[in-house]
């Protein structure tokens, strides 16, 4: 290992990474498709590219969760109470269409809504992307026709969502291209894409991190501030960035990508804030105010509790836990023995969000989905974090099956839904902990023994140390007891790239 002052650029560019050559998962589940690629194999020499087949994966997936939600299209949706919990193929686009004023014209943030939501809950951008989905919708026959027609509208702008995703995590990495397959056959995803409208933001984001990858700070910082215009948490990838040009010394590429977000987030925010501030403001209040609510841990609390907290004092702990989680992953980006990749950063602040949080949507795991194969590209530990996922999914419809089935009891009862609670906290804490020894164990990390330093770092791969602390200020002997071949930086084992 060097030292943490310097960090030497790659001097030759290895081949592309063969995951069936290194995971074993990986070459066991090829054997499906006629095993391992053979080293004689010749890549890149068709039009079956790695993006090209990986996008197209990504696609049939996608295509498989729109059958999976096939018993709620033709009449759970719209027909009695639990029928689309026990089918497990809830969704909230159709409700929403006409629970949003959809159905009948109105602007949002602008027009008030009749009911208890006076005005859309859903951020700028993420209304445009509803409201221009309403505009391709017919407006004729029943309000059932017209739901399923938004539905299938928003369907199809999801799936170019999709695509987008899965081809920007399989170019951010671009001697592993094959990791992209991590997010294209994610079951989880699959299941989760069309219940909400999260895919926007996911895919602007998936957007972002390619481009700073390519070391283009403005266009980055741009894309982080329209996801932001959709969701909320993708602005959580400006900390850890910060903390890791901080050591590197990156201060004005920092500084291009700041502002290129508040620009392009103000652009999209500014209209409405100016002309409908009570509508625009509604995202935020309702944030504040919405009690304890499904997935999260703080429910299991609730529920479990004579005195069950407030929701003023669940949203001060909740705020206190992730700046200590914040607080934590900085001083783990300045104190490794190696300046930590971006994307292992990424996972965990957004990860921290997601577990200290007072509600958890089941699709909210697509928040993480990319993140996870840029940060931990290892298919046991995706498979079993996405088997974690996926009990849940089934848990909290199961579980809402049983409160809305009345003296049937059909589903799962109240303990039930909190160990699926549990087993999404436990395998999201599980793929935490193993990213977090790959920072402080380097060799461990799937990618850098590979030869690499951070390819979705972009002016941050090969860049010098400037500020460290701790051990990490001073030449360790080993950055920890590992059995196996020593990885240094950016040089591989033999000459062909080979591991």
């Amino acid at each position: 290992m060097p030292s943490a002052e310097s960090t030497p650029a790659r001097v030759q560019e290895p081949d592309t990474v063969r995951p069936t050559r290194d995971d074993k998962v990986a070459a066991a589940g090829s054997e499906l498709i006629g095993g391992p690629l053979g080293r004689r194999a010749l890549i890149g020499t068709s039009w079956w590219t790695p993006v090209r087949v990986i996008a197209l994966v990504g696609i049939g997936m996608f295509a498989l969760g729109l059958v999976q939600k096939a018993p709620c299209y033709n009449g759970a949706w719209f027909f009695g109470a639990s029928s689309q919990y026990t089918h497990a193929c809830y969704s909230d686009i159709p409700h929403l269409y006409q629970g949003r004023g959809f159905a009948d014209g109105l602007v949002p943030y602008f027009d008030r809504l009749p009911g208890d939501m006076q005005y859309l809950e859903y951020p700028v951008l993420t209304g445009v992307f509803m409201e221009v989905a309403s505009w391709l919708t017919p407006g004729s026959g029943t309000i059932q026709d017209q739901e399923q027609w938004y539905w299938m509208v928003n369907a199809g702008m999801l799936m170019v969502c999709a695509a987008v995703i899965v081809v920007c995590v399989t170019r951010t990495h671009a001697r592993r291209p094959w990791d992209g397959l991590l997010v294209a056959l994610a079951p989880a995803a699959a299941l989760t894409a069309t219940i909400n409208w999260d895919l926007l933001a996911v895919a602007l984001t998936a957007a972002a991190m390619l481009m700073w990858s390519r070391g283009r700070a403005l266009a980055f910082g741009v894309l982080l501030g329209l996801a932001t215009a959709a969701k909320l948490y993708p602005f959580l990838l400006l900390g850890p960035l910060l903390v890791l040009c901080w050591r590197a010394g990156k201060w004005r590429e920092f500084g291009t990508a700041l502002a290129g977000a508040a620009v392009a987030w103000l652009v999209v925010n500014g209209p409405v804030m100016l002309f409908a501030f009570e509508g625009w403001s509604k995202f935020y209040t309702f944030s504040q105010e919405r009690g304890v609510d499904f997935g999260s841990f703080w429910l299991i609390w609730a529920q479990n509790s004579t005195n069950p907290p407030t929701t003023d004092s669940v949203n001060t702990m909740a705020t206190l836990l992730v700046l200590l989680c914040c607080g934590g992953i900085a001083a783990l980006t300045l104190a490794a023995p190696r300046r930590p990749r971006f994307a292992q950063l990424a996972f965990l602040i957004v990860a921290a969000f997601i577990l200290t949080n007072k509600v958890y949507s089941p699709q909210y795991v697509l928040w993480l989905v990319p993140l996870a194969a840029l940060a931990r590209p290892k298919w046991r530990d995706f498979l079993i974090w996405q088997a974690c996922e996926v009990a849940y999914f089934l848990g909290i419809w199961m579980y809402l099956a049983y409160t809305t089935s009345g003296n049937a009891h059909k589903g799962l009862p109240t303990d039930g839904y909190h160990w699926a609670i549990a087993v999404h906290l436990l395998g999201t804490l599980y793929l935490c902990a193993v990213i977090v020894r790959d920072i402080l164990m380097p060799e461990r990390d799937v990618v850098r023994l590979a030869g690499d330093d951070d390819p979705s770092g972009g002016v941050l791969d090969g860049a010098e140390d400037v500020f460290v602390l701790g051990p990490a200020a001073h030449p360790p002997r080993h950055a920890a007891h590992f059995e196996g071949p020593r990885v240094e930086w950016g040089k591989q084992d033999t000459a062909d790239g080979s591991l």
